[in-house]
This record gives C-alpha cells, structure tokens and sequence, in this order.
C-alpha cells in the first residue's frame, strides 16, 4: 500500500489543479443546463450515473464494496453529509447569487483545519499556513464581490445560510472520512458511499420540491450531464478521496480555493464575461495562499 505523505507531491499537486480545474468548468456546465433540467432531477441522475460507472469499475477491479470492514456507519454519516451538502447548494441557488453561495461554500477549509486536528494532531496548521488559508479565503471573497453588492433581502440571506451550511457539511465529510475507519479504506468505497447514498436521496428531494422529471432533452443537457457524472462525479472525487487517504487533508482543502476563481475564468473565455484586475489579483493572491499553507517546516537545527 502507498505510504502516507506529509506533504503534497507532484502527482497531488497535478491532480488537484486537473479536479480545481474541471469543477471550475462543471459550474459553467450546471449553469447552462439548470433552465432545462431541474436543479434536484439534474443531481439525481448524475449520481445514479456515478453509483452505476463506481459499481462497474469495481466489479472490473476486483475491489469489494460490501465486505465488513467497521465502515458502515462513517460510511453512511458520509453519505448523508454529502447529500446533505449537495441539496443546501442546489437549493440555495435559488435564492441567492451564485457568487454569493460561492464564497460560503469555501468555507469548508476552515471547518477541516479548526476540527480536525483535534482527531488527526498531524494535520494541525503552523501560523503561517492559517495565514496562507486566510489570504487564499480573502482573494475568493474579493474576486466575488460583486455579488455582494446591493441590500439583502430575506431571501438572499436564507440562500447564504444554506451555502454556508454547505460549506459546513462539505468540512464535515472530510472529517468523517480522514477520521475514521473510513481513511483506511479503498478509495472507490469512500466514495460508493457519497455517491449511492446521494443517488437515493436527491430523488426524493426533487419530488418533495415538485420538479418535473423528463428523459426528453436536447444534446447539449445529456452532455453536459455525461460530463459532470463521468469526470465530475466519478473520475474527479475518486481522485479527491485516493488524495484524503494518501495526503494532509488541511493542505489538500486549501487548493479547493482554486476551483471558484477557474469558474470565473471559465466564465470569461465561454459566457464572454469581463477580465478584472480583481480577478487577477484574486488569483495571485490564492496561488499565494496555497504556497504558504503548503509549506514545509524548516529542518530543526542540531
């Protein structure tokens, strides 16, 4: 088996921008295709997809899903918080910007780094990585804030309370999974968890919200849906819990900041939105962040 790294290599650092990368470009994906296809009903089957592509690649594999191994019930915690997460940011978008509900998300770094260390003293942050994870928070909330501008109304707020939650939620699972038997396990049963327990849950939300189910739409929608269930909820998260098993979880969240501001990016090269300075900015400043919580210790002098 891998050993367990201290700290994020080449292969990490690599597959976390490909990930960052692609959930940037799976909001321009979710944005175009929501008018068609109900926010809730998109998720469902998206993660039936995922449930059914993880089933198979295991069964291909050789790799177990429903030995006893003590992972039952983290599994199924699991499960529920990301479902949970999941319907809080197909909701919340309801009500407000997604620019908004973006920057509550990304919360989720800090739930990982203030509680986790707690269960996992090895993944407990220096002071210059707290400062790394705060200047990366800043830079996504500056790139965003335009989206702050204007009076809240009760709506808007009710819509960030559940991005935020979102962002809790999304942290809480990245507990679950680092401390638990869960963080030994396979990979592909991590994430069979997520996924199944999602794909039996955002059906029922959608029809307790009264969305209208259909198999009917253009070609565009089922591509955009083969893209997020085959790269987004298969290939991209069996990545992400192959890395929380083999690498420091708080260094790991801190590149997720990465993924808003490629949204924005995407946003300007495919929906022809403006290039700011603010966005630039906001960039280095992450790219910054990230340095800085990824930074070795120096060696103790003898």
């Amino acid at each position: 088996m891998r050993e367990r790294k201290e700290h994020l290599d080449g292969l990490a650092v690599t597959l976390l921008l490909a990930c960052c990368l692609f959930w940037g470009f799976q909001q321009i994906l979710i944005k175009t295709t929501v008018s068609e296809v109900p926010p809730l009903w998109q998720a469902a089957l998206r993660f039936l997809g995922a449930t059914v592509l993880l089933w198979i690649w295991c069964a291909v594999r050789g790799i177990k899903l429903f030995e006893r191994d003590d992972t039952l019930r983290p599994g199924l915690l699991a499960g529920a918080l990301f479902a949970g997460e999941f319907a809080c940011i197909y909701l919340g978008l309801r009500d407000t910007a997604a620019s908004r509900l973006t920057v509550f998300l990304y919360t989720s770094p800090f739930v990982v780094a203030l509680l986790l260390p707690r269960l996992v003293p090895s993944e407990k942050l220096r002071t210059v990585q707290w400062v790394g994870l705060v200047i990366a928070f800043a830079a996504v909330a500056v790139a965003f804030s335009e989206g702050f501008t204007g009076q809240s109304t009760p709506r808007q707020l009710r819509g960030d309370a559940l991005g935020l939650a979102a962002g809790v939620l999304w942290g809480l699972t990245t507990l679950v999974i680092r401390s638990s038997k869960m963080a030994s396990s396979s990979a592909e049963k991590t994430l069979f968890y997520q996924v199944a327990v999602t794909a039996a849950v955002a059906p029922l939300l959608s029809l307790g919200m009264g969305e209208r189910w259909s198999l009917d739409y253009s070609g565009y929608a089922w591509l955009s849906l083969g893209l997020q269930t085959v790269i987004g909820a298969f290939a991209s998260y069996l990545a992400w819990m192959w890395m929380l098993r083999h690498y420091p979880a708080t260094q790991l969240s801190s590149f997720t900041f990465l993924a808003p501001l490629f949204a924005l990016l995407f946003g300007v090269a495919l929906l022809d939105e403006k290039l700011t300075v603010q966005l630039v900015a906001a960039l280095t400043a992450v790219a910054i962040g990230i340095v800085l919580v990824n930074r070795k210790k120096a060696p103790a002098r003898a």
